[in-house]
């Protein structure tokens, strides 16, 4: 029984393997700006006050989760928030929130600013734990 079901299985994969692979957008829609695209596009919230909404284009989880957890960290952001709209779009929407005397765009790019100093220190302590370990193993 059990090896009838897996073969079914298999065959359903196999048959629909194609039509999965032909939905997907061509890769290098991923991170390829086109002409006239923005990498960046900001609009106010009317929502609530002295908020933004950015979309931010040909990203996904990875920034938008470091950029959100960076402007948590501010004590002038109320809210800092992300979602992707769809996983075959290859970008996310961020919402922050500020206290009335920090606008969103600034506190979006002290975030920005911050996270590329920790990236280089994280980058200069990586390089010099590998050169260590090198010199360790001759």
């Amino acid at each position: 029984m059990w090896n009838i079901y897996r073969l079914l299985n298999l065959h359903y994969i196999s048959i629909n393997k194609s039509f999965f692979i032909m939905n997907a957008p061509p890769t290098f829609e991923s991170f390829l700006l086109y002409d006239g695209e923005k990498k960046i596009i900001r609009e106010q919230d009317t929502k609530v006050p002295n908020a933004a909404i950015f979309t931010i284009n040909k990203e996904d989880h990875t920034l938008g989760n470091m950029i959100r957890n960076q402007l948590l960290k501010d004590p002038n952001v109320l809210f800092a928030g992300y979602k992707l709209p769809h996983p075959l779009e290859h970008k996310f929407v961020l919402r922050i929130q500020t206290t009335s005397d920090y606008s969103p765009q600034e506190a979006l790019m002290n975030a920005i600013t911050d996270l590329i100093a920790e990236l280089s220190l994280f980058e200069e302590r990586f390089k010099e734990a590998i050169k260590e370990k090198r010199e360790g193993l001759d």
